[in-house]
């Protein structure tokens, strides 16, 4: 069997065997067998991580038993949950980039690889390595972590929570609820951007069956993984790369998923990133006549306080969902097992639907419409994002605004009391370019639940953990000289579902000086990522 070794001039490929061997590797092996870079973002900092250790071990084992040889190595991954609230949240999204390019020079810069496995559970990183994948076109698949096992429901995350923002409880007891719930390394148990994006490998068709949902540190979870390796070996052998599996329909595929299980709103910037890197197309209008096709199909955590990914895996994951699409999805499109979508729905056990509390028929949805919604109007003008599937009954809203310019601005206010019911919040200043790094307002989203009837509108972005009536990656930003900047304390806006708007009915062409952007000292990789960023709804990756 060929490998790039072997097509390397005699003399380099005998000095990149020499290296290679120093380390106790068979050189004959080099010469004979197809050799994968595991790509693992494992580390000791984020829980969605720290499982990644013994996965490796697991594809490695795989990958031998098929015939292959393997060599891992591994990226950064920040933890979202760690940077929430501070001003380590701007490295959150650069750092796909960095994730990106640094897969790019490993790969390239050694030119070893006939195939990679990429191992990664969490919100950026998976993102970064599919778009690595993509870029680089050799055969690749990809395994996480899957969803930390949770005792508790998700009423007491949230509950704890509250009560601790109200000074119902101590520190030391939000701790332990926490922990509590958060019980063991994996992904966070609720449909976060993680856990949809994992998802969205799957529905691309990048990963095996129940990849995205098996547990970690379960006996499935380390059985896929060892199955992911022997799988990588055949890809390898029928040269079976992404570019040959993922095409239009499979991110019209993803598509479809992501509004049906009300997923991230993350999601889409990634996959609109994504897409541009595998030379397809996603577009923010297929978004909104999809709004109206897809119905709401799954209620978890964040919108359901007892049931959670745990819940999610036990009624059949996203093969189930996609069994109950089956007539709205393209089903040739193909996957990493070589079968395409009605050949592998097929092979899987479906559960009947009598027997089902979290995944709902097509005709029985939750709600006939899909959990995302683009919003246009004149404070938005190149869209903004809402998830409706956190939303309630809530279709209209009016309200005065209250202007901050970043992030920290609104925290004090809320602390100190200054936000009243019925006023609609504006963060700005806190987009791609505007942050720099355009951070989640996950923090803020928490403090306003204490409130029955307020907004909240950003040109930054939400965590996928986040409910109720929130808009974010208002586009143009503010720092762009979008409108959202010329927004006045006190002018009256409208959000209305029905009509899909978003717009400032005191001031209609928003006039008046744009605002001066909020200055900070910024460090040298923030202002690197702030001069090349596309604006959120075109990806917000850079374009150098």
């Amino acid at each position: 069997m060929g490998n790039a070794i072997n097509q390397k001039p005699a003399y380099l490929r005998a000095l990149m065997k020499m290296h290679l061997g120093a380390m106790g590797t068979p050189v004959e092996e080099l010469s004979s067998k197809p050799v994968i870079g595991i790509v693992n973002s494992w580390n000791e900092l984020v829980q969605g991580h720290y499982p990644q250790r013994e996965l490796a071990e697991r594809v490695k084992k795989g990958i031998y038993a098929a015939g292959g040889i393997a060599f891992e190595f591994n990226t950064i991954g920040i933890c979202d949950g760690i940077a929430q609230g501070h001003e380590g949240m701007k490295y959150s999204l650069p750092s796909r980039e960095l994730i990106y390019y640094s897969v790019e020079a490993m790969v390239k810069g050694h030119g070893i690889f006939d195939g990679l496995v990429f191992i990664g559970s969490c919100d950026k990183i998976v993102p970064a390595f599919l778009k690595s994948a993509f870029n680089l076109n050799i055969p690749s698949i990809f395994i996480g972590s899957g969803p930390a096992y949770t005792m508790y429901k998700p009423e007491l995350r949230k509950l704890s929570r509250n009560e601790f923002v109200k000074g119902e409880i101590s520190e030391d007891e939000l701790i332990k609820r926490n922990i509590a719930y958060y019980s063991g390394p994996g992904v966070c148990p609720f449909l976060g951007t993680a856990n949809t994006m994992n998802i969205m490998v799957e529905a691309l068709g990048l990963s095996l069956p129940y990849s995205s949902t098996a547990l970690a540190n379960t006996a499935e979870r380390l059985s896929l993984a060892e199955k992911t390796g022997s799988r990588i070996v055949e890809l390898v052998e029928k040269d079976m790369k992404p570019s040959k599996i993922v095409t239009s329909d499979n991110f019209y595929n993803a598509l479809v998923v992501l509004l049906a299980i009300g997923g991230s709103l993350n999601a889409v910037m990634h996959l609109i990133e994504i897409a541009h890197t595998a030379n397809c197309d996603i577009s923010l209008s297929l978004l909104n006549d999809l709004y109206d096709k897809i119905p709401l199909l799954v209620k978890i955590d964040p919108k359901d306080n007892q049931r959670n990914m745990i819940d999610f895996h036990k009624e059949g994951g996203l093969p189930q969902v996609m069994y109950e699409l089956k007539d709205v999805l393209k089903l040739n499109a193909v996957a990493v097992d070589g079968l395409n979508i009605a050949e592998r729905l097929e092979t899987l056990t479906h559960i009947k639907p009598d027997k089902k509390e979290v995944i709902r028929s097509f005709n029985d949805p939750y709600s006939k419409n899909s959990g995302v919604l683009v919003l246009y109007g004149n404070i938005a003008p190149e869209g903004s994002l809402l998830k409706t599937a956190s939303t309630g009954d809530v279709t209209y809203f009016e309200g005065p605004a209250v202007v901050f310019e970043r992030e920290e601005d609104c925290r004090i206010a809320l602390e100190n009391g200054e936000i009243q019911e019925g006023q609609v919040i504006v963060i700005r200043n806190e987009g791609p370019v505007g942050g720099p790094g355009m951070r989640e307002m996950h923090r803020i989203s928490e403090m306003i639940k204490q409130f029955k009837n307020v907004a909240l509108i950003t040109d930054g972005r939400f965590s996928g953990a986040s409910v109720g009536l929130i808009i974010g990656y208002v586009s143009p930003e503010a720092a762009e000289g979008g409108p959202i900047s010329k927004v006045r304390n006190g002018d009256i806006i409208a959000i209305d579902l029905k009509s899909r708007t978003i717009n400032c009915h005191t001031n209609p062409e928003i006039k008046g000086d744009a605002s001066k952007h909020y200055e900070v000292k910024i460090p040298t990789w923030l202002d690197i990522y702030r001069k090349f960023a596309s604006s959120s709804l075109k990806g917000g990756g850079m374009r150098i």
